[in-house]
């Protein structure tokens, strides 16, 4: 059924909402104030024209937007895509009873994401299309650093070699780290590796087995250089990891004794510990070696003790935390089990780094009930045209 209907928001997919007949329907690629002529087909409503543009609709700078599902928001001008994106952040504060707004807007786009997962299917590679489970072939993708450039090409490459399978790409120092995830049993490492020398790779993996490296994927942290894990945690791009470590050392000021929660490989352990003796926890046991390896080899840095520990099954209790300061950048999940130790322990300074707006509201209602004031929250937007955004916050006693 095709009708003509009045967007009256958006919502937190970066959909706009119209009202038809008593209920919601969502229709990707509308903003508020449209007219548009829609398909429905229960709550989803599908775009096939915009009748009166809003006057904050812009053209989008990449060709593939509408039918890519990987951005959602370039449609929208600058200041309505910030405002869309700190309220991202405030809404779920809002509804947790904590009434504290956004203080700063950082873009942390920098050179583009340094990471990446492409589908590689028969039809192409790149991103799931909008609304769909095919894959939209892309020549380039435009959010990505130019190291990624040839990344869609790796990827049908891949299709060649192994069939279908979901390529993850990294841009480090020393060239590209890829890591092939195939459903099939009988995918054979001989026939991908020949794609390192093809595309001059740093490494390639195959189920999370290392197939071949030409040399080690190496990023800079601080003064350090740490070795990757094969399908490690990075953050996506490098500008939010430098915003990020600066909003941390900056919140963590002159303590003395500190903890770095959900560590992963140490960007913010290894940066802190240039100026203080440092404790780090993951569950992440080669994050964790990769982490002892870089401050072993790192000269002018003090000690850092990192052990391997589920922080959700085993988070450390009060009596396991004596630190003047706790830094914690948990999974989407957050860390209830953890803040929860923590709203009951005398640490004076908690820094959260979270990358879902949801749970963050949750644990820092936790921390608030537990004597903690909240502060100082940053939207740091390193994941460009979608509707995700980085949190960066500080709560003391």
């Amino acid at each position: 059924m095709t009708i003509t209907a009045t967007i009256t928001s958006l919502g937190h997919k970066g959909e706009g909402v119209a009202e038809i007949e008593g209920r919601k329907v969502f229709v990707p690629l509308t903003l508020p104030e449209e007219v548009v002529e829609i398909d429905v087909e229960g709550e989803r409503g599908t775009l096939r024209g915009v009748v009166t543009p809003a006057a904050n609709r812009i053209e989008p700078f990449c060709p593939h937007f509408g039918a890519c599902g990987g951005c959602q928001l370039q449609h929208m001008n600058r200041p309505s895509y910030e405002a869309f994106k700190i309220g991202l952040v405030e809404t779920p504060l809002h509804f947790a009873g904590i009434d504290e707004r956004v203080s700063r807007f950082i873009d942390a786009s920098g050179d583009g994401r340094r990471r990446a997962t492409l589908h590689a299917r028969r039809e192409g590679a790149g991103y799931m299309r909008l609304r769909s489970h095919e894959v939209e072939d892309l020549d380039t993708c435009p959010i990505l650093v130019a190291g990624l450039a040839k990344a869609p090409d790796i990827a049908r490459a891949v299709m060649q070699a192994v069939g279908e399978a979901d390529v993850s790409f990294a841009a480090t120092l020393s060239g590209l780290d890829v890591a092939i995830r195939s459903e099939k049993k009988q995918a054979r490492a001989d026939r991908v590796a020949p794609l390192v020398q093809r595309f001059k790779l740093a490494r390639l993996a195959l189920n999370g087995e290392m197939v071949l490296q030409a040399q080690p994927p190496i990023v800079q942290m601080g003064k350090a250089q740490v070795e990757l894990p094969i399908g490690s945690f990075l953050q996506a791009t490098e500008a939010a990891e430098q915003v990020l470590a600066d909003y941390v050392l900056e919140a963590v000021g002159k303590a003395k004794t500190v903890a770095d929660l959900f560590c992963g490989v140490g960007p913010f352990a290894l940066r802190l510990a240039e100026q203080r003796p440092v404790a780090a926890f993951d569950s992440d046991k080669p994050g964790i070696a990769a982490l002892e390896k870089a401050w072993r080899f790192t000269k002018g840095i003090r000690e850092v003790t990192a052990k391997a520990r589920d922080l959700y099954r085993e988070p450390l209790t009060q009596f396991e935390l004596p630190y003047e300061a706790v830094v914690l950048d948990p999974p989407r999940a957050g860390a209830e089990a953890q803040v929860r130790e923590l709203a009951k322990s005398k640490v004076k300074t908690v820094v959260m780094v979270a990358c879902d707006a949801r749970t963050f509201a949750r644990d820092a209602a936790i921390l608030v009930g537990g004597g903690y004031k909240v502060g100082g929250i940053v939207a740091v937007d390193q994941f460009s045209q979608s509707t995700h955004i980085e949190i960066a916050a500080t709560f003391r006693r």
